[in-house]
C-alpha cells in the first residue's frame, strides 16, 4: 500500500482530500502545518507528498527544499492557486514532480498521484539495482587470494578513477566482463549507464548499427531511428568484449570515434558528441593479430592504454577451494538449501581438474551439483558424473613403507609428478591407449588425462 502525506492548513481541505485518496487505496497521513508534515516526513517511510503552496509559518516551498534534504528523491506535488502560479514554477525548479492549480478534478489528481508514485517506485528499483550491482560487481565478485590476483585488484584500484581506456586480456571465463564492470562501479562514472557489447556475436552490418545507431531508411528493415551502444553509454562505459573480432573496416570507424569523441549514425550525416568511457577484452593475442595485419596498430594503442591480464583457473587453483565456496554459498541461496556444502573428497578433485572453461566452468559445475545432489552434500559424483567414491578412493595401506621405492630428499611436487606420470603411462598401455578406457580405469575424465598427457 502506498503511503501519501497531505499538508494543508485548511481541515475541511484535509478531510475531504483525505477520504477520496483512502477510496482509492492509498495510506493516508494529514499535516496541518508543514512543521508537522516535516516531522512525519522524517519518521515514515513515504511514496508522496502532496502540500498546499500557502501556508502560515512554513510554507510549500519551505517545505519542499526541507524533504529533499531529508530524500531527494522523495516526489513532492504542489496545489496552487491560479494567482500563485509563478511560485509552482519556482517550486518546479526546486525538484517538485508537479503542481496543480486550484480548481482541478479528481480524476487529474489521480492520474498525477499514480504517475508521481509510479515514477518514485521505478527510481528506488534503479537505486536498489545500482546498491546491488556494488555488490555483485564490486571487488567481492572477483574471488581470489592467489598472489596475481592480488595485484589486478590494486591495478583496478589505480585504474578505475581514472579516464584511461583499459585492454583486459584472458582465456574466455577468466572474469574479463566482472572486471571491467568493477573498473565502471568503483569509477566516477558509477551513476551513468555501463553498456555491453559482444562483438563477436553479431555480423559486420548489425555491429556497426549496434554500436553506433541508424537513421530511419538507412537500410532495409529500419522502419526507425535506433540509438547505438555509443550513444546509450554517453557519460559511462561502453564495454567491447571480444574486440579483437572487429572487421577492419569498422576498426577504423571505431578509431575515428575514439580520436574524435563523436560519430554519425549509419545513414545520417549529423554529428553526434559522446563521453564515453572504453573497456575493451579479448581472449586473443592482439599484438600477433597487429603483426598479422588483422587489426589495426593505432587502433591496438588507443585501447591498450591499461592492460590488465587475468590468469587462467589453472594457473591459480589456491583459489579453486574460495572459488568454490563462494558459489556453494551463491546458489544455496538461489535454490533455498542454506545448510549446502562439498565434501572433501570432491573439493579435492576440483582442485586437481585442468579447468579449460576457467572460473565460468566451475561455476556451471557447482550449479549442476548444487541441483543435483540428494542432499546437503556435494559429493563427488555430483560434481562429475562419469567419476564415483569408489574409484576415487585409495587402497594404500597405512603399512607401506615408501622408503623401500621412494628415494629420499626428494622435494614433494617431483615424488607427485613420478608417480602421476607412471600411473598414466600404465593406465594407457593397459587399455591400448584408449583414452577414454584408461582414464575411467585411473577414475578421471577424459580432458583431465589429456590435460595430464600434456603436463
Amino acid at each position: 500500500m502506498n503511503t501519501i502525506l497531505v499538508v494543508d492548513d485548511e481541515p475541511n481541505y484535509l478531510i475531504v482530500l483525505s477520504e477520496l485518496l483512502k477510496e482509492e487505496g492509498f495510506e493516508v497521513m494529514t499535516a496541518q502545518s508543514g512543521e508537522d508534515g516535516l516531522k512525519i516526513v522524517a519518521d515514515t517511510d513515504l511514496d508522496l507528498v502532496i502540500t498546499d503552496m500557502r501556508m502560515p509559518g512554513m510554507d510549500g516551498l519551505e517545505l519542499l527544499k526541507a524533504v529533499k534534504l531529508y530524500n531527494k528523491h522523495l516526489p513532492v506535488m504542489m496545489i496552487t492557486a491560479f494567482g500563485e502560479v509563478e511560485k509552482a514554477v519556482v517550486a518546479m525548479q526546486a525538484g517538485a514532480y508537479n503542481y496543480l492549480v486550484k480548481p482541478f478534478n479528481n480524476e487529474e489528481l489521480l492520474l498525477n498521484i499514480r504517475k508521481a508514485i509510479e515514477h518514485f517506485s521505478l527510481l528506488r528499483e534503479n537505486l536498489r539495482l545500482r546498491d546491488e550491482a556494488r555488490v555483485r560487481y564490486g571487488f567481492a565478485s572477483i574471488v581470489g587470494k592467489n598472489a596475481r590476483m592480488q595485484e589486478i585488484y590494486q591495478l583496478i584500484e589505480k585504474v578505475a578513477p581514472t579516464p584511461a581506456s583499459v585492454l583486459i586480456t584472458g582465456e574466455s571465463g577468466t572474469g574479463k566482463e566482472l572486471v571491467a564492470r568493477a573498473i565502471h562501479i568503483n569509477s566516477p562514472r558509477d551513476k551513468s549507464p555501463f553498456i555491453s557489447v559482444n562483438c563477436a556475436a553479431l555480423p559486420e552490418t548489425l555491429l556497426e548499427s549496434e554500436l553506433f545507431g541508424h537513421e530511419r531508411g538507412a537500410f532495409t528493415g529500419a522502419t526507425s531511428m535506433r540509438k547505438g551502444r555509443f550513444e546509450l553509454a554517453d557519460a559511462g562505459t561502453l564495454f567491447l568484449d571480444e574486440i579483437g573480432d572487429i572487421p577492419l573496416p569498422l576498426q577504423a570507424k571505431l578509431l575515428r570515434v575514439l580520436q574524435e569523441r563523436s560519430f554519425e549514425r549509419v545513414g545520417g550525416s549529423h554529428p553526434i558528441n559522446v563521453d564515453v568511457r572504453i573497456i575493451t577484452a579479448t581472449n586473443r593475442e592482439l599484438k600477433s593479430e597487429v603483426d598479422e595485419g588483422r587489426f589495426r596498430e593505432d587502433l591496438y594503442y588507443r585501447l591498450n592504454v591499461l592492460h590488465i591480464h587475468l590468469p587462467p583457473l589453472r594457473e591459480r587453483a589456491d583459489d579453486i577451494p574460495m572459488l568454490t565456496e563462494h558459489f556453494i554459498n551463491k546458489f544455496a541461496k538461489m535454490l533455498n538449501k542454506p545448510d549446502l556444502r562439498i565434501s572433501g573428497e570432491a573439493l579435492r578433485f576440483l582442485v586437481g581438474l585442468p579447468w579449460e572453461g576457467n572460473v565460468r566452468e566451475l561455476e556451471n559445475t557447482i550449479e549442476r551439483a548444487a541441483i543435483l545432489c540428494s542432499g546437503n552434500v556435494i559429493k563427488i559424483e555430483d560434481v562429475h558424473p562419469d567419476v564415483t567414491s569408489h574409484k576415487m578412493a585409495a587402497n594404500w595401506s597405512p603399512d607401506v613403507n615408501f622408503e623401500k621405492f621412494i628415494p629420499a630428499n626428494l622435494p614433494l611436487p617431483e615424488v607427485l609428478s613420478g608417480v602421476e606420470e607412471q600411473m598414466v603411462k600404465r593406465a594407457l598401455a593397459d587399455a591400448n591407449y584408449v583414452q577414454a578406457r584408461a582414464a575411467e580405469s585411473l577414475g578421471i575424465t577424459k580432458s583431465l588425462l589429456q590435460y595430464k598427457r600434456k603436463k
